[in-house]
């Protein structure tokens, strides 16, 4: 079976060589460049074995491209409170992609509870500290953006989210939607994360009751500009939230989506 590779970056300009790969499966990485052809120094080279092929590569190339694991970089952690204050300190733009069949946080919500009823929601209500944030922070002409990966058929969760696009938007907010299934065509993590400024990524950590536990604050660059590799490859492939939720009704899918209200039928 054919690896699952991302392209990590290069140490060249227009000829995209030498460059790194990472398998996304067994953490592996791959190498290519020009080979080292002169017979003097292949000679020299221990350990070489038959089959394998000398490169030779730039000492920044590794310095900058070759991934870096949690326990190689130093974590800093904040808990929630420290990522609300994120949200009031960043300078130009916001992004995050949301990967999830369903948040806890969602759940515990009386709007959910009566979305899930079937009942009506007043998306359209902004009173609370979180829109009073947003609207003050795009009022300032900051963007806030988010791509959401919705399954087929959607998840409960996924569609709760479909109708809260509605709020988002009114407080200043786009929102994309990309179907789970170009999602791994693109190689794209299943990691939900922010990226704050293009310089600082929080990569948010779950528990296995999808609970948000806490944030992991990175600022190593070539770390930032892989999450921001993903960022540009899913706003790319990426849709509307308004576009995906018409194609749903068009497609006639299980959940039944009601244009109206983005709820569930009864006894779903």
């Amino acid at each position: 079976m054919a690896r699952r590779l991302r392209f990590n970056g290069t140490g060249s300009g227009d000829d995209g060589c030498p460059s790194v790969h990472e398998d996304l499966d067994s953490g592996e990485v791959i190498l290519h460049g020009p080979p080292l052809t002169d017979s003097e120094d292949v000679a020299r080279l221990r350990h070489l074995s038959e089959g394998e092929v000398p490169i030779v590569v730039p000492r920044e190339l590794l310095m900058d491209w070759v991934p870096k694991g949690p326990e190689q970089r130093k974590a800093r952690f904040v808990h929630l409170d420290g990522l609300s204050r994120l949200f009031t300190r960043f300078e130009h733009t916001a992004w995050r992609l949301e990967t999830r069949r369903r948040y806890a946080s969602d759940e515990a919500t009386e709007t959910y509870a009566r979305f899930i009823r079937g009942e009506s929601v007043d998306w359209d209500d902004t009173d609370s500290p979180w829109c009073a944030n947003r609207l003050v922070q795009t009022g300032l002409g900051k963007r806030i953006e988010r791509v959401r990966v919705v399954d087929d058929p959607p998840t409960a969760g996924q569609l709760y989210l479909l109708g809260n696009a509605r709020r988002n938007t009114a407080v200043g907010e786009r929102i994309m939607n990309l179907r789970r299934a170009d999602a791994d065509h693109l190689s794209l993590p299943t990691e939900d994360f922010w990226i704050f400024d293009s310089r600082m990524v929080a990569l948010l950590h779950f528990d296995d009751a999808d609970n948000l536990v806490d944030v992991e604050l990175i600022t190593e660059p070539a770390e930032v500009v892989r999450y921001s590799q993903v960022r540009d490859a899913a706003v790319h492939h990426a849709v509307p939230y308004e576009h995906f939720v018409a194609g749903l009704a068009a497609g006639k899918q299980e959940k039944q989506v009601c244009i109206g209200e983005y709820g569930l039928p009864e006894g779903t």
